[in-house]
């Protein structure tokens, strides 16, 4: 399958988590969370949907993760009502750890200095 179709497919679940997120889910352990990136495979069958959370706290943090590992089959199917294909991806989310790993860059060179 063409790259370029895989890479329209994740931009557009963004699109679609992101607001299914703001505008369907009222739990409240999802309120405050940014989706940074969604990777689909080559075969549209898998979706890691990627967060991030300003939360610091390791048990808002799990609080989050099982929140929305609980609303999972909610986004799939909302996505499947939004987007036209022929077979819904699996969703599955995971924490972007991308922002803290440029924290802890951040401060090392700062050390450094």
């Amino acid at each position: 399958m063409p790259k370029y179709r895989v890479e329209r497919v994740s931009q557009e679940i963004l699109r679609e988590v992101n607001d299914i997120l703001l505008k369907t889910v009222k739990d409240p352990r999802v309120q405050n969370v940014t989706i940074t990136d969604v990777e689909v495979t080559g075969d549209l069958q898998h979706a890691t949907v990627y967060y991030s959370t300003l939360e610091k706290d390791e048990q808002a943090r799990e609080d989050t993760q099982t929140g929305l590992d609980k609303i999972a089959g909610l986004v799939r199917s909302e996505i499947g009502n939004r987007i036209k294909l022929y077979k819904t991806p699996e969703i599955r989310f995971e924490r972007d750890k991308s922002l803290e790993q440029g924290q802890r860059i951040e401060k090392i060179l700062k050390d450094l200095k």
